[in-house]
């Protein structure tokens, strides 16, 4: 429990950002940036417009995400072949696994970045029975 703040109930989705806060509640809009820079180019935080209004860091934090997910499908498909001169199979079949790691990795952020951006712009989440 937090000494001098107010507990705000929110329901939140699944894929919901572990380390971002519930919507409206005190720290959200500062842990829903430090989530969205984390996952956008570093160079982002340079940015001063991107640190003033959140809702063009989510749009450019999801737009990154999104091709990165995009580059990453593209190279697994490919990995394989690319590979074939290089290394052993067992190599290019282990360059596969990582690539199916990062894939489900960039869906899970994707997913986080999606729903951040939706609460900033004031959706407000309902349980579904």
């Amino acid at each position: 429990m937090f000494d001098d703040e107010e507990v705000i109930r929110v329901y939140v989705p699944p894929g919901w950002p572990g380390g971002v806060r519930p919507p409206g509640s005190p720290g959200w809009l500062k842990s829903a940036e430090a989530f969205l820079l984390d996952v956008s180019p570093s160079e982002y935080r340079g940015y001063p417009v991107l640190r003033r209004h959140p809702v063009v860091l989510a749009r450019l934090a999801h737009t990154h995400v999104e091709a990165q997910l995009g580059a990453t499908r593209s190279a697994l498909g490919a990995v394989r072949a690319d590979l074939a001169d290089y290394v052993e199979a067992r190599v290019a079949t282990q360059a596969v696994e990582v690539m199916q790691v990062e894939e489900a990795r960039l869906i899970r952020s994707l997913r986080g970045v999606h729903l951040v951006e939706e609460a900033l712009h004031d959706v407000r989440f309902v349980p579904k029975l």
